[in-house]
């Protein structure tokens, strides 16, 4: 017996297809889609079937002309059931074995239920081994839809919801796709601490027709971009993207291995070395198929509740990152895209799809596959006020006012993305760095913006680190014997784990320091006015005419310990700022540790 935790939510507006998705958030158990254990078991079924049709294919020709089915088989299975009379008791075995069939499918499900509560999302399924997996909805990541090819066939389609952790991801596999659009936003609303959906107000979906609106699902990775109401929107060219793959790293490794392969022929005259390209040639060509197809459609968009990011051709993703769930942003450039101005964006996010889970790692940490320095201040536009901006315009601020907060990171990132030396206020690697650090040591530096810490690093590789405060997990600095040497340190602030390393070499070991010691006490400050997990709760409580205490931004602009070493562009010139001791002193009475 279970209880059901928590008051009930507030029924969704009942208004066109959003009607769906009330029934299955009003905390009482529900049943997937009726096709969804076809759409998991199915393809059993569909290789039996084609088993049989092969077998039964010389028969079928002998049938409409004689002759011509070819050599019997003496080992064909259906020639040997026919000779022998045996036919009414194989398709007696059919029928039995297709209503067992139909039965087991009928029973997992009536086993596979679901639930949303005003704080879980649960589920459970399995019929000789239960399993039960809950989401709370507080800590989600993300809400992800995704409709592979089979199921966008039928109609239907996977919602997973991201959580911390790895394989902590809950599915709702399978769902209508009107029916997952709209669970999704409800879901999003009570993970927001919203009083209520006010998207009431929004004007039906409007119909073109029903075999119109089938083509419109199957060939659009957003089902509503209505729903969506965006105020900014990134789309990633064609073009653009094909180009990016042709001139990446796989490439070149594609490239060199051919060429080693034609070298070896002609210097040897072994020609059977050839044959081994086309298993690579096979497997190159799936690769960026596959790679391109997972790639077009590509979209960024800000929405009230996060960022709604949507990729794909033929199965297409569209996953919604609620506000402060991204812990790391990286922007960076190949070498072979520098001439081209191109710059890829990636994040860090505390999920980790495991068995079972999603394979769509791709939208988990890819956020612009390819794109101008215009386009990355575009996508910096729209996901660095969630993160940043609260630290500077407090828990309470709008929309609007958490942008204003975060221009001052966004215009650093921009203005850094090609920079060296001291210029935008970083600090960077002395001269005697140049021995650990010979083509970067002028790019490698630090700077903080108000609610984050930025990195610059590498020349050839160029790329510009994000961490806001309150997603710090640690700091560490470190020294090896060589940095040791030449007085110099390693500092690493720690996230969660992803392809975003926050880690910046070869700085002085008086400034690596100031940084591990400025980010721990400005990461505490962050952290306490954090309140992105529930990122609409004030705006419910005020809406509700109540004044209920609600902690306040902790003002970061006063001066603390940290500011004796300035941050802004001065922050490189500290002939005022008084050394920290060294490494093995104590610190004095309120310093950070």
């Amino acid at each position: 017996m279970t209880s059901r935790p928590g008051p009930l939510p507030p029924a969704p507006p009942s208004r066109g297809d959003a009607a769906a998705a009330a029934p299955l958030t009003d905390g009482e158990w529900h049943r997937m889609h009726p096709l969804t254990p076809l759409l998991k078991g199915g393809i059993f079924l569909i290789v039996i079937l084609g088993y049989v049709v092969n077998s039964l294919r010389d028969q079928v020709v002998e049938l409409f002309i004689p002759g011509g089915g070819g050599r019997q088989d003496d080992g064909d299975p259906v020639r040997y059931v026919y000779e022998h009379g045996v036919v009414g008791w194989v398709l007696l075995g059919i029928v039995v074995v297709l209503v067992v069939l139909i039965g087991l499918f009928y029973l997992s499900w009536r086993m596979h239920e679901f639930r949303v509560t005003g704080e879980i999302v649960e589920v459970r399924s399995g019929v000789l081994f239960r399993t039960n997996r809950k989401a709370r909805l507080d800590r989600i990541q993300g809400i992800n839809i995704s409709r592979p090819l089979v199921p966008r066939i039928f109609g239907t389609a996977k919602l997973e919801i991201a959580q911390a952790g790895n394989d902590a991801n809950v599915q709702l596999a399978y769902l209508g796709v009107r029916a997952a659009d709209d669970l999704r936003q409800r879901i999003l609303v009570l993970a927001s601490g919203a009083k209520d959906d006010d998207r009431r107000h929004d004007p039906a979906r409007a119909s073109n027709g029903v075999l119109q609106d089938r083509v419109d699902e199957i060939f659009s990775p957003e089902l509503d971009p209505a729903a969506v109401r965006a105020t900014r929107i990134v789309k990633v060219h064609p073009g653009r993207l094909i180009a990016s793959m042709l001139l990446s790293g796989t490439t070149v490794f594609i490239v060199l291995a051919v060429a080693a392969m034609i070298v070896s022929v002609a210097v040897t005259g072994e020609y059977g070395i050839l044959f081994g390209l086309f298993p690579a040639v096979i497997g190159a060509g799936g690769y960026y198929v596959r790679k391109f197809s997972r790639s077009l459609q590509y979209t960024i968009a800000e929405t009230r509740d996060g960022i709604r990011i949507g990729f794909g051709l033929v199965s297409t993703s569209n996953e919604t990152l609620p506000p402060g769930r991204i812990h790391a942003v990286s922007v960076a450039q190949p070498l072979l895209w520098r001439p081209f101005g191109w710059w890829d964006v990636r994040i860090n996010r505390a999920t980790n799809a495991g068995n079972g889970a999603s394979n769509n790692q791709q939208v988990s940490s890819i956020v612009l596959p390819v794109g101008t320095a215009a386009d990355v201040r575009e996508v910096l536009d729209i996901i660095l006020p969630g993160l940043v901006g609260t630290a500077v315009a407090g828990p309470s601020a709008s929309q609007e006012q958490l942008r204003e907060g975060s221009s001052e990171a966004v215009n650093v990132v921009d203005d850094s993305l090609t920079t060296t030396g001291d210029r935008g206020g970083f600090v960077h690697s002395p001269r005697r760095g140049a021995w650990l650090r010979p083509f970067s040591f002028r790019r490698n530096g630090y700077r903080f913006v108000q609610g984050a810490v930025l990195l610059r690093l590498g020349a050839v590789w160029r790329s510009l680190v994000i961490v806001p405060l309150p997603r710090v997990q640690s700091v560490k600095v470190s020294q090896g014997p060589l940095e040791r040497g030449l007085r110099l340190a390693s500092v690493h602030v720690q996230t969660v784990q992803g392809p975003v390393a926050a880690r910046v070499g070869a700085l002085d070991a008086q400034d690596a320091q100031r940084l591990w010691s400025d980010t721990a006490e400005r990461a505490v400050e962050a952290a306490a006015a954090d309140t992105s997990h529930r990122w609409r709760e004030r705006e419910a409580r005020l809406g509700a005419g109540g004044d209920a205490a609600v902690p306040q931004a902790v003002d970061t602009t006063a001066p603390t310990a940290s500011d004796a070493t300035p941050s802004g562009p001065q922050g490189a010139h500290r002939t005022d700022a008084a050394p920290p001791g060294p490494w093995g002193e104590v610190p004095p009475p309120g310093a950070a540790r």
